[in-house]
């Protein structure tokens, strides 16, 4: 497979052309003309401010990461106590979005990351860039290339745009969840495992967590075979039902394994503190809400609750 990505091509614009120190002087041509075509962070800092050393860094991150939909201006208000006087700033560090040459958002102090991260990208959306980014497009790709049952091809998109945005949560998610598909559990493992508790805590990576979860819980049910003899023996027992449905869906066998959960659901609602109905919701988690071994099952699931 070709690459999607050419190594030479830049994924996005420099950090020079999207984060620049600015002053009283270059202050209406580097964020009042600039934020007509494109929103402008001013970060206010001065070099004896402490927090200002912890938010500067993750705002240019952030800001690098949007790739070209934000710009960030800095600016020293030791070196610039006229402007910061203008700009009625009392404390630091104290951030302001800038946009058609009018401030619309603000913050003062040293936000946690995701909040940064949400204060930025919500200024994104409004600007009027609207050409997707190299790695957006990329991104679009091999979901595309998911949705189509390609795992390796997207698998190897996805590690290309990791290679060039080594801090893309979804191209990290993208990649385990096709190596989750593929049935190489270790490699998806691996991944996360790389993560910090931030990133692990992203909406995207819930779905592949609870996968490595059911692969943990499958691999200690025991033999297949065997524990269907045992409940083709004793159809009460839920335990022996409970670690087939693991089993079945570990070999791939979806609908017997949400059938499995469901059997002990309509034998005993509440077995094992309603352990049946938790793991299922956790297979319909993983499989997605338009597979239609899900859609099928919460049907099922509906009938017998509210029957």
């Amino acid at each position: 497979m070709e690459p999607i990505l050419n190594p030479n091509t830049p994924l996005s614009p420099t950090t020079d052309a999207l984060i620049k120190d600015s002053s009283e002087a270059s202050f209406a041509q580097d964020v009042i003309e600039t934020s007509e075509n494109v929103p402008v962070i001013v970060d206010l800092w001065a070099p004896w401010c402490g927090p200002c050393k912890q938010l500067g860094p993750l705002l240019e991150k952030i800001v690098t990461e949007a790739n070209g939909a934000v710009k960030m201006v800095k600016i020293d208000i030791d070196q610039n106590q006229n402007l910061a006087q203008q700009l009625r700033i009392q404390s630091i560090p104290a951030v302001y979005a800038f946009h058609h040459g009018k401030p619309v958002d603000a913050f003062q102090g040293a936000l946690p990351e995701s909040q940064i991260r949400q204060f930025v990208e919500k200024l994104a959306k409004n600007s009027n860039t609207q050409e997707k980014s190299p790695i957006e497009e990329a991104l679009d790709q091999a979901g595309a290339l998911i949705e189509a049952e390609q795992f390796d091809q997207a698998a190897a998109v996805y590690s290309q745009i990791i290679e060039h945005a080594p801090d893309s949560v979804a191209a990290k998610a993208g990649l385990a969840r096709c190596k989750i598909e593929a049935g190489d559990i270790e490699s998806a493992r691996e991944i996360v495992d790389t993560l910090s508790d931030e990133e692990r805590n992203e909406e995207v990576f819930a779905s592949i967590l609870s996968a490595l979860e059911l692969a943990d819980k499958a691999a200690a049910v025991g033999d297949l075979e065997l524990l269907q003899t045992t409940v083709e023996a004793n159809p009460k027992d839920h335990e022996a039902r409970y670690n087939l449905a693991l089993a079945l869906y570990a070999s791939g066998d979806v609908k017997e394994s949400i059938d499995a959960l469901l059997e002990i659901i309509r034998q005993d609602r509440g077995w094992n503190e309603d352990a049946a109905r938790i793991e299922l919701l956790k297979f319909f988690e993983v499989l997605g809400p338009t597979n239609p071994a899900t859609v099928e099952g919460r049907r099922k699931l509906s009938s017998l609750i509210f029957s």
